[in-house]
């Protein structure tokens, strides 16, 4: 249930059309918490629906003319309830650690360059939250919502390096593993 709380999330940063709600989860919350058009078109129509939102008046009415949303009262409501409301963590599930697992009953042909390649992903990614941090977080900026947003940013950075380190480790395992591509 979280798709339509990351919509309401962005509505209430600024009002927004399906399109620019898209751009913006390509270029923040989508790092996080990814969904197609498709999906952000349908979510919008449910929040629209349940009265969590609704679409602003257009100046004037032009067939085609995209609409923007903004959230309503109970919208933010709900938000705030979602927030304030306990959560366990889910479990971690990656594939590539179950091939990892795999791979010491099958052997490891294959595996190491995909290992390598992941750690270019990781790197970039990592590098990417950086320039993001420099360019959005200098020093001083301090509210409370900017802290809350560097929060979650630094939780990227952290995450991509622990997996750029981690990688690291298991790339240096694996070029010591005796007959790794055999099983």
């Amino acid at each position: 249930m979280s798709l339509p709380h990351a919509i309401l999330t962005a509505l209430l940063e600024k009002p927004s059309s399906g399109l620019e709600l898209t751009r913006r989860f390509d270029r923040s919350i989508g790092y996080f918490w990814s969904a197609t058009h498709q999906q952000i078109y349908r979510e919008l129509g449910k929040l629209e629906a349940e009265g969590l939102i609704r679409a602003l008046p257009a100046e004037q009415p032009v067939r085609g003319q995209k609409k923007s949303y903004e959230v309503l009262p109970a919208g933010r409501a709900e938000l705030a309830r979602w927030t304030a409301a306990a959560q366990d963590p889910k479990p971690h599930r990656d594939t590539l650690l179950l091939r990892l697992r795999a791979a010491a009953m099958v052997g490891t042909a294959g595996l190491e360059a995909d290992l390598r390649r992941h750690l270019d992903l990781h790197r970039q990614q990592l590098a990417e939250y950086e320039k993001i941090e420099q360019r959005d977080f200098p020093p001083g900026k301090d509210s409370a919502q900017d802290r809350l947003q560097h929060l979650v940013l630094r939780a990227g950075i952290d995450l991509e390096t622990f997996w750029t380190q981690w990688l690291e480790h298991a790339l240096a395992e694996f070029a010591e593993l005796p007959g790794r591509d055999a099983k």
